[in-house]
């Protein structure tokens, strides 16, 4: 069989997303109205902080109009420092590789 390990794993990846979404399926079920399982730990802070009396001392220059663009400039900002990252190291690499 040419592709038996391609085969293998791509049932072992069906298998485990189809596990994963049944399980999250069944959690989510189990929980009141409004409440969400995966909440993360950022809104859990954010909470506690704020219940000590925490008042922010300064304000953004400019917010976002939505969360999707705040996640858009984000990846973004994050594919702007890998470019920059891998010109760095290739650029380096290549110099390397010139001089020897």
């Amino acid at each position: 069989m040419k592709y038996g390990l391609e085969i293998i794993v791509a049932v072992v990846i069906i298998a485990f997303t189809t596990i994963f979404l049944l399980q999250n399926a069944a959690i989510q079920a189990a929980l009141p109205e409004g409440e969400e399982a995966w909440g993360g730990a950022d809104g859990a802070a954010s909470d506690y902080i704020e219940e000590m009396g925490y008042e922010p001392w300064a304000d953004p220059l400019w917010e976002p109009p939505s969360g999707e663009i705040e996640s858009l400039l984000f990846a973004l900002q994050a594919a702007i420092g890998a470019f920059v990252i891998g010109y760095i190291f290739g650029t380096w690499r290549g110099a390397k590789r010139g001089s020897s």
